[in-house]
């Protein structure tokens, strides 16, 4: 037998591998996941053997949001609705914002408020920034104003040259008696062991999110912490697409090269109490704390603001019942009546999304959608143009971005409501990543980033449907294949 089984090893490892792969396939349908992602992972479990079982592995298990989010979402609804009570704005006042504030967009705010109890926040001041020096400028001013705490959250956090700039101010105001906490993602992250250390020797805490092995080589493992927060005294809070790392600053010292476009909101009032919540609910998950109760006061402060800016924060991910993000720009574009005009990286929308864009346009609304003409994955790249000749056929106007790589997550619609956050057109921030974006009620705002569309169409080229057909059957073929990955992406 150890003899046979010697000269036919390769024979002994593909039947263990279907072994295994038919077990996968049984617990794949039992988990009644998404039927393409069902049936991606099966195709690859079948005509793959060893590379589809490691596909499956770091892709399609779901194992890990049954299990490891469990306390998690228990104590998530507790901390957000006792919060989010103080925070509520009631039926009736909500009714009378509706022609003022809300501009219409009553049914996006009650369907946040009943998915997860997201309020409604009236108090704020907002100011979009453009690309990442702008953000920095901003971030390290108020973190020299800072009187109590700053924390953060993010999914790429670097020590390089600017990496090293923000480090640097979060030590010296934790020098000043500043409470730093920090938490950064396992994969998308990148701190040395001296950045650390500097860290620990200043009284910082941090705290790695869902630790993987070898990180360099699971870039796409599921579940990943894809928000950039930062709360500095319960009373500013930034939210949006600027990552820590040299590549979002246009500048000689940092750059690799590309220029890089993004989109960031500064947001000074009310809205900051609900970027609180959604980050102490993650520092006290990977601190594994259950006891939610005993928040510091400092964490949310009482303020006194005019009633000028309407801002409701949705988070989504897999802790959640519902896909909050996704539901709220279904419903921002079904609502449309003129125009919408989308900014995304990466364009692999799910069905209900692609459908809603189509129907939409083809009933008279105007739809531009941007994305970068190369973009930093081959795979999405030819992915999303999978999607382009279907759009093009219903009326929607698509245009290349290619003065560098286009990575702001916006969308306008009807020039009343904008919204701007972390979450990308794509499945994998639809359905497994940690996302965080602020939706805006207020036409100042979406007429101000209305505006920076209208200046980065100067450096797009728009896909024409005519065009379009002519080109080659490799990269059809390439598109169709990529495709197939969509819901894995």
């Amino acid at each position: 037998m150890v003899e046979w089984i010697g000269r036919n090893w390769f024979l002994c490892l593909l039947i263990a591998n279907y072994v295994v792969a038919i077990t996968a396939a049984f617990f794949l349908i039992r988990s009644n996941q998404n039927p393409r992602k069902t049936v991606s992972s099966l195709l690859f479990l079948v005509a793959l053997p060893f590379i589809g079982l490691g596909i499956y592995y770091f892709f399609g298990l779901e194992y890990r949001k049954s299990k490891i989010f469990a306390r998690k979402d228990l104590n998530a609804h507790q901390l957000i609705m006792d919060w989010n009570k103080r925070l509520r704005v009631s039926d009736d006042d909500l009714d009378k914002y509706e022609q003022t504030f809300l501009e219409d967009r009553l049914k996006m705010v009650k369907l946040l408020r009943h998915n997860q109890s997201a309020p409604l926040t009236l108090g704020n001041e907002l100011e979009v920034l453009i690309n990442g020096r702008s953000k920095f400028d901003h971030l390290f001013e108020d973190i020299k104003n800072t009187q109590n705490h700053i924390h953060l959250e993010y999914f790429i956090f670097k020590d390089d040259h600017i990496g090293t700039e923000l480090i640097d101010h979060l030590i010296t105001a934790a020098n000043r008696g500043v409470s730093v906490k920090i938490i950064f993602d396992a994969v998308g992250s990148d701190l040395s062991r001296k950045a650390l250390r500097r860290f620990e020797d200043a009284g910082i805490e941090y705290e790695v999110f869902m630790p993987v092995i070898f990180s360099k080589f699971t870039r796409k493992a599921n579940y990943r912490n894809h928000r950039k927060i930062v709360v500095i005294d319960g009373i500013i809070g930034y939210v949006g697409g600027v990552n820590i790392s040299d590549d979002y600053v246009n500048e000689p010292i940092n750059r690799n090269g590309e220029y890089w476009r993004d989109t960031h909101l500064r947001i000074k009032g009310h809205a900051v109490k609900s970027l609180q919540a959604q980050w102490l609910l993650n520092w006290y998950f990977c601190k594994d704390i259950e006891d939610v109760s005993n928040i510091p006061q400092e964490y949310f402060p009482e303020l006194e603001l005019p009633e000028n800016k309407a801002v409701q924060i949705a988070a989504s991910g897999p802790d959640t019942d519902w896909a909050n993000i996704m539901e709220a720009l279904f419903i921002a574009i079904n609502t449309a009546e003129e125009n919408v005009y989308i900014t995304t990286p990466y364009f692999i929308p799910n069905e209900a999304i692609l459908t809603s864009l189509k129907s939409a346009a083809r009933s008279g609304i105007e739809i531009h959608i941007m994305v970068p003409k190369k973009g930093d994955s081959w795979a999405a790249r030819y992915a999303s143009r999978s999607y382009f000749k279907g759009l093009l056929e219903s009326g929607i106007h698509l245009h290349w971005y290619h003065k560098g790589m286009l990575h702001a997550k916006t969308m306008v619609v009807d020039d009343k409501f904008a919204t701007i956050g972390t979450s990308n057109m794509d499945y994998r921030s639809f359905d497994i990543n940690f996302e965080i974006n602020a939706l805006i009620y207020d036409r100042e705002i979406a007429l101000q980033l209305n505006k920076e569309f209208q200046n980065d169409l100067q450096h797009c080229e728009e896909v024409k449907l005519d065009l379009w057909n002519q080109r080659d059957k490799v990269n059809k073929f390439k598109e169709s294949f990529c495709r197939l990955w969509s819901p894995l992406l």
